[in-house]
């Protein structure tokens, strides 16, 4: 308990606010997420984790004594309800800042209201392209499309690749960004893809995709399935006896699933990691976020890292503050741009006042080998400055 006494000290000290003193004179410090956790998928690790941080501050008093009250809202994968729940946060519950969120399409349908309402989102897991480009969200992940820049480079760079191509499924409207990645890792290479073909489908037979891969002279192809996708395509690559190709992915595909499912291949398998590997248990830099998901009997997943994050950098974000914390003083105090550095992530977060956010560029790339994850890349592999 002592340890934890002095946690909203160590935050403010962190930011260089060790005299601030943030006052509620209104009651707990309100904050809330709009998340999917019941619909189509589940997201609801990021959220969760980012209560277990909160609530551990709340336990050790505080931070000045202000504890913090957080609300986590089912979008239920639904516009509607999404909308819903984020006028709920901000008119009934008033909250100061939102963090720790994941969604399907929160901030594709909600961006513009926390825009117009100068509230601001601390987003635990982006997803949506929007997440990526509006004033009012910054994630704490690299994200999809900065991961897809970063897996092409990697392949370059540490794989020796001189045909990469890649392979995506559309949800939305996500085509855009997701060949706006590849552009910028064209531009920074002075490479051109191979191939890119923006028809994957979600389910079915993957046959087609993985002969063209393999008749175009691909050296490298990456693609942006989930767990059961990339198991398919490994097996799909296995069953048409196809070899001399690195097949990468997207983080959504590190996982304990994946490894156990695909053992046996033979595929050179490479995977981006969007925080330090999960899976590395005796990590330092994992070590305080191990400590708050056992404390919290929480599952240790990806995900549960976005919300540890998020919940660190409102917790640092507030701890600065000096006098009452409201809605105007947090959103402010975002907007200065500081940058917040943590051993979880391989690069400093910052939100600031810009109009677009996307602060995250550095991952540790995975190898799957003999069924298990080994890093690849003890240092992060970081994307170079624009």
């Amino acid at each position: 308990m002592a340890a934890l006494a002095g946690t909203a000290a160590a935050f403010a000290i962190s930011t260089g606010s060790a005299l601030a003193a943030p006052t509620c004179e209104n009651g707990p410090i309100q904050i809330g997420a709009v998340s999917t956790v019941t619909g189509i998928v589940d997201f609801s690790d990021a959220p969760k984790a980012t209560k277990a941080v909160f609530d551990q501050l709340n336990e050790a008093g505080g931070i000045n004594g202000c504890k913090i009250e957080y609300t986590i809202s089912d979008d239920k994968a639904d516009p509607q309800v999404a909308a819903q729940a984020a006028r709920d946060l901000i008119d009934n519950k008033e909250v100061v800042a939102l963090g720790g969120g994941a969604s399907l399409l929160d901030c594709a349908v909600n961006a513009g209201t926390y825009a117009r309402n100068d509230v601001l989102s601390v987003q635990g897991v982006g997803v949506d392209p929007l997440c990526f480009n509006a004033p009012s969200v910054s994630p704490v992940n690299v994200g999809p499309y900065t991961l897809t820049t970063v897996m092409l480079d990697y392949a370059t760079k540490n794989l020796g690749s001189e045909k990469a191509c890649a392979f995506f499924a559309i949800i939305g409207g996500t085509q855009e960004a997701y060949a706006a990645a590849v552009a910028d890792w064209e531009k920074m290479s002075g490479k051109t893809i191979t191939l890119v073909d923006m028809t994957l489908p979600l389910q079915g037979d993957l046959t087609p995709y993985v002969i063209k891969a393999r008749d175009a002279g691909c050296d490298a192809v990456l693609t942006n399935q989930v767990e059961p996708g990339v198991v398919q395509w490994v097996k799909t690559a296995d069953a048409q006896k196809v070899s001399g190709i690195n097949w990468l992915f997207l983080a959504p595909g590190y996982t304990e699933g994946v490894a156990k499912a695909v053992a046996d291949s033979k595929q050179p398998i490479y995977i981006g990691t969007e925080w330090e590997p999960y899976t590395e248990q005796n990590s330092e830099a994992n070590k305080d976020w191990i400590a708050t998901m056992d404390k919290a009997g929480l599952p240790k997943t990806a995900f549960s890292q976005g919300g540890y994050m998020a919940a660190k950098v409102l917790i640092d974000t507030i701890s600065g503050i000096e006098g009452e914390v409201t809605r105007e003083s947090v959103t402010a105090a975002l907007k200065e741009g500081k940058e917040l550095k943590y051993p979880i992530a391989g690069s400093p977060y910052v939100f600031g006042d810009a109009e677009k956010h996307s602060p995250m560029k550095a991952s540790k790339i995975m190898q799957l080998v003999d069924g298990k994850w080994t890093v690849k890349t003890p240092d992060w592999f970081t994307l170079p400055a624009e």
